[in-house]
């Protein structure tokens, strides 16, 4: 059985691009304790998520919702809605717009840029990622006062990282 060589090679070199082209796809990592992977997500600007957790000092539920950047690599924080005033939590008109939604105090239009984000999981904070479409309860997973890490790379990088 003969097999035409120049079929083969450029078989060979259609996969090698194909891994090329999924290794250098923009993702979303969370990565727990520094090394372990909590999930990757396609990213492109936009891709929203949002992180939950109820307030160190105030004792009440904080939910801030970020997306990926327009430049693909970093993070921005479009809005916090939270229930109470005090140590932590923006309020000022110059920060977003303000308003009251029931129960919630809402800072809109903020538009904080973030290279990246290091996270906590605390006592009592029950820290929460929604993130493509699932809910990852990180306080029930990993130990208070352990780093959670998200930043948006290549496949091919984030993975070495």
């Amino acid at each position: 059985m003969s097999v035409n060589r120049p079929i083969v090679w450029l078989c060979v070199l259609g996969i090698l691009l194909g891994a090329v082209d999924i290794l250098l796809q923009p993702c979303l990592f969370v990565r727990a304790a520094g090394d372990t992977t909590v999930a990757i997500v396609p990213a492109q600007p936009g891709t929203p998520f949002s992180i939950h957790f109820i307030h160190s000092v105030q004792k009440t539920p904080v939910l801030e919702n970020l997306a990926v950047d327009v430049d693909g690599h970093s993070f921005i924080l479009h809005s916090t809605k939270y229930q109470s005033f005090g140590v932590g939590l923006p309020f000022l008109a110059e920060e977003g717009h303000f308003y009251q939604e029931g129960d919630y105090y809402i800072l809109d239009g903020m538009e904080r840029h973030f290279p990246q984000l290091t996270l906590r999981t605390g006592v009592g904070t029950q820290l929460t990622l929604y993130l493509g479409g699932r809910t990852y309860r990180l306080f029930e997973t990993y130990p208070p006062g352990t780093p959670v890490d998200l930043f948006v790379d290549s496949l091919g990088k984030g993975m070495l990282r």
